[in-house]
Order: structure tokens, then sequence, then C-alpha cells
């Protein structure tokens, strides 16, 4: 082979920084557009190995004009990673298995045309939801002080797993029919919500960034795909997989609700418990089993007292964080400045999960006034997570690779903000739908209550089926609102500090629900399409303010997630070492 047949080989692909020209003339068949050559993806084929037109190897870093010409993909998921998302799929199955029933089992009477036992209405119900809601979701700070400055994530999932067990005691006993005969049943479940919160908060704050330590490459590498395709192996894309695997197994797991509305029909509250709680020892023996294949971290420290401190000394210099460089060093300020980034933009999450918390709550009672045909009237809840597993590997293998290959950005700023409009449409389309139950008879914006209903026994004409658009609305919102803040809370806290962002992304979801306890009184016939109507403007207007205050985010977006390359920013190989490279080949040859 001649030496000028390798440096035509070389040169196809390189890029020359200097002149801004694309050596891609002597490919045959490159394809041209509006006058210009484009920078071809693949190699010649009648190449040989020497002659594959790209002097870096695999492994290696891209240079600046590799990252932006060459598809990113994501790497390999580790096993370890597999066994997390299994442990976190049977924690997620036996909370949704036990709270699918509560709307039910707190509102209605024992006897009735729903399954009931507590007889405290929709209202009671409703706020007794956002309170367990609210307490799952504050318990998380608890979990990530814990973790950061004792035990490390996996010692504590553990721990709060042994707490869990006795939470789901607590329930199954209470919930037999003698404990409810003898008025057992509210106290057994307010001390059951309360050990529960406890135990799945803990396990919520440690579990997210588990599985995402257990891929520990940090900088984007170059890699030669079987078909020839010279590729990024992406560390942010793939973070972004696993997380869509982690919400996927999470919305498998939130299915058991189908069983345990069934059980509760057919059997009683007592049968509902019992499944999941036998479910959840599934998960605690892949927790312990896979020990020795997990990456473990071992505890540094909590790190939230000593934020509290910094922040107040930035506070008495008017927010100037700079101010606590002087107490608590360079290296702390400047991961808590990062830390307030994504914190920052957490802020208008509370709006989310307020609507999100319908689902479970006003929605099944909605479904309770509506002709369900002998179905579960908690049954539709499930076919929010059934859309997400089905949308999950859509967006995953077809919609993302599609937009990243197109070369058109679709940046977390801009997917969050979608998923908030996406909520927005949801509850719009709920406020239709009860305005349709208000307009059929029997009892109209009175369902269940007017003496047509025979006692409470036939509910307005309208089929229940009607609703699925909106738990599918809110279902395809998770995949952009959701995931993407789970993605966000871990790439962009610091090492030392991704337990606790974890926990205040999801302290968010308690902010939501103690408004949704504060305003659950007027969740009532019939202002219940009012009610719906300003759920959907408010967040439609929170979901316009989020994209105008953070869109700039978008544009730091790869900066920010390479910062925790070997506590370094990342700096891509300059193009202008194409050149040193091309003459090194040459010299091989």
């Amino acid at each position: 082979m001649s030496e000028r047949k390798v440096e035509n080989a070389l040169e196809t692909n390189v890029f020359d920084s200097a002149q801004g020209t694309e050596h891609a003339s002597a490919v045959v068949g490159a394809p041209e557009r509006a006058g210009t050559t484009e920078l071809p993806l693949y190699p010649r084929k009648s190449l040989d190995v020497e002659e594959k037109g790209s002097f870096a190897e695999d492994g290696e870093e891209p240079t600046e004009e590799e990252l932006f010409r060459l598809r990113h993909i994501g790497d390999k998921i580790p096993m370890s990673a597999w066994l997390v998302a299994v442990v976190e799929l049977a924690e997620r199955f036996t909370y949704y298995g036990i709270t699918g029933p509560f709307q039910n089992y707190i509102q209605n009477e024992r006897g009735g045309l729903r399954p009931g036992a507590l007889d405290m209405g929709q209202s009671s119900a409703t706020a007794l939801q956002y309170f367990f809601q609210f307490w799952c979701y504050v318990t998380p700070i608890f979990g990530a002080i814990v973790a950061d400055a004792w035990l490390g994530r996996y010692n504590a999932i553990v721990l709060f797993a042994l707490i869990y067990i006795c939470g789901l005691v607590i329930l199954f006993s209470t919930s037999l029919p003698g404990s409810l005969d003898n008025g057992a049943g509210l106290g057994g479940l307010i001390a059951a919500m309360i050990v529960l919160g406890l135990g799945t908060g803990g396990i919520k704050s440690n579990v997210s960034p588990l599985i995402a330590e257990q891929y520990t490459k940090t900088k984007p590498v170059l890699k030669t795909l079987k078909t020839g395709e010279r590729v990024i192996v992406d560390p942010a894309v793939t973070i972004q997989s696993l997380y869509n695997i982690f919400y996927w197994c999470i919305n498998v797991g939130s299915l058991s609700s189908i069983a345990t509305v069934w059980l509760e029909l057919k059997i009683d509250f007592w049968a509902a418990y019992l499944l999941p709680f036998c479910f959840f020892f599934v998960g605690l023996f892949t927790l312990v089993i896979g020990r020795k294949y997990y990456v473990i971290r071992p505890p540094k420290g909590s790190v939230l007292l000593d934020a509290i401190k910094a922040l107040t000394l930035a506070a008495k210099s008017g927010f100037n964080m700079d101010a606590a460089i002087p107490v608590h060093g360079e290296q702390f300020v400047s991961e808590l400045k990062r830390a307030l980034v994504a914190c920052r933009v957490f802020c208008f999450y509370p709006v989310y999960w307020l609507l999100y918390g319908q689902m479970n709550s006003n929605f099944v009672s909605m479904a309770g006034t509506m002709e369900t045909h002998g179905i579960p009237n908690d049954l539709l809840f499930n076919l929010n997570p059934i859309s997400i597993i089905l949308f999950i590997p859509l967006m995953e293998k077809g919609i993302y690779p599609l937009l990243r290959k197109l070369k058109i950005p679709f940046k977390p700023i801009t997917r969050i903000a979608f998923g908030f409009f996406l909520v927005s449409a949801a509850m719009a389309y709920a406020a239709g739908v009860q305005r349709m139950i208000y307009n059929a008879g029997p009892c109209y914006d009175g369902p269940l209550e007017c003496a047509a209903s025979e006692d409470g026994t036939t509910p307005n004409k309208v089929h229940v089926a009607i609703q699925t658009p909106a738990y599918v609305l809110i279902g395809f919102s998770e995949i952009f609102a959701s995931i993407t803040g789970l993605e966000y809370a871990f790439t962009k806290a610091p090492p030392s500090m991704k337990s606790l962002v974890m926990a205040l992304f999801l302290l968010q979801n308690a902010f939501g629900s103690a408004i949704g306890i504060a305003i659950s009184p007027t969740s009532k016939n019939p202002r219940m399409v009012i009610f719906y109507a300003c759920l959907a403007g408010v967040t439609c207007l929170a979901g316009t303010a989020f994209w105008f205050t953070f869109r700039d985010l978008n544009k730091t977006e790869e900066e920010m997630n390479m910062l925790d390359a070997n506590n370094t920013e990342f700096k891509p190989k300059p193009a202008a070492e194409v050149k040193t490279a091309i003459s090194k080949k040459k010299t091989q040859v």
C-alpha cells in the first residue's frame, strides 16, 4: 500500500480547524447539500484496516470537532445496576400495591357499592393520601443524612428496608376484619403510614444515586461499531439510559396495584396488603445476595450542616457565596454552588407533583361516580405505569437516538418543561371528563348523592374508560419531567452531595403534597370542574415560567456534566492535534 493512499485515507475524516475545511472530497459518493461537501460518517469500505480513515484509537478522548460531528451513544449497563433496579422494582411493587387501595379503604364504608373500611369521605381520604405522600418525600432527607454521615448508601438501604417491613406488619394486621371491628383500622393505618414513610423515604434517597454509581466512567471516548461507524460513547447518554431503565422498573413494579385492587374487591383489604408484604422479600433477598457485585462508596460525612453554615455566611454577605470560602474552603463552596444550580431547577416541581397526586386520589373518586361495569374503580391508575412501560423503550430506542442523529437538541431543561405542559393537558382533559359526568344522569353534579342513585348504588351514566387519556398523558409527562429530574439531580450534584441533592429533589414531592393537603377541602362535588381547570392553568403557567427562567442552562449542560471527571473539567483534544497524529501515522507506515 502506497504512502499516498494512507495519507488520503487519513485525511478523509480529518477536520482542519485552522481552515474550517472538511477533507471529504476523496470519498466516493460523499453526499452534497446546498453546494457544500458534508463530512461522511463512514469510512470507505474499500479501505483495509490500515486505511480506515481515523487516526484515533478506540477508547481515546474525542476532539472538539468529533464531539460535535459523531453520533453519541450509551455504554453497556453494568450487571450491578440491573440488580439495584430489581431491588427498586420490588420496593415499588410493595409501595403501589399497598397505596392502590388506600382511597377506597379510607373513603368508603364497608359493604357499600365500592370496597371500603373507614368511611371517612372523599376529602378526608384525599387529605390522608397527600399526608402519606408528604411524609414519604420528607423522610429522604433523613435517609441521606444517615447514609452520608454513618452507614453509606448500601447499608442505609438495608436498615430502612427492615423499618419498611415493620410498617407492612402493622398495616396488614390492622386491616384484618377482627381489627377493623375493634376500631383499630384508623390508628393502625396512621401508624403504618408513619413507619412505611420512614422506610420508603430512606430507601428513595439512596437507591437512585446507588444505581447511577454502578457506572463509573466519566469521560466520553471514541468507539468503532461493527458497521465501521465511528461514534462517541457518552457517559451522559449512558446515565440517561440508566435512569430510563430505572424508571421503567419502577413502573413495572407499580403494576402490583392491578392485583391488589382485585384482591380488595374479591376478598378483602387484608389480602390486598398481604401480597406486596410477601413480595418485598424478593427485593431484600436481591439486595443481600448482590452485595459483592455492587460499587459501594464509604460514607464521607454529612455535608448538610456545613452547607447550612455556608449559606448563612453567604446570606449575611448579600448572598455572595464566595464569602464562605475563608471558612469552608474553595472546593466545598464550588461544590455547593453546583448543588444550588440543581436545587433552583427543582423549585417548580411541587406544582408538577401536586397534579401527579390526583391519580391515586381524586381520579379514583371520580371513577367511583362512573359506570365501571364490574371492574374496580381504582384499577385505572395502572394505565399510567403501562403507558410508561410502553413509551420508555420507544423514547430510548427510537425518538432519542433519532433526535441525536439529526443533531436536534432535546436537553434536560427542554424535556422538563415539555413534561409540565403534558401534565397540564392531562388536567385540562380531566376537567372535560368531570363536566361530562355532571351533564349525565341520574344525579348530574351530585353523583351518588341523589335519591335516583338508589342509596348510592347507581353511578352517573358515563363509562369509566373515558378517563384513559388523562392517565396516559401523565405517564408520558413523567418520562420528561420525573426521569429527567432524577438524572439532573445525580449529574449536577458534586460527589459529596449526591444523596443530599437527590433527597432535596424528592422533597419537592412533599411540598406538592402539602399544597394538596391545603386544597383538599375544595375537592368536592360540584366544584371539581373548576378544581381541575385551575390546576391545568397554574401548571401551564409554571411550565412557561420554568422554561424562560432556566433555558440558558441547556447551553452549559455538557460543561457541567464533565466536572466530575477525575475532579477536573473535561477538555476535549483540540482539532489542531489532528496534523500531529497524521504525521505519526505516516511515520509508522
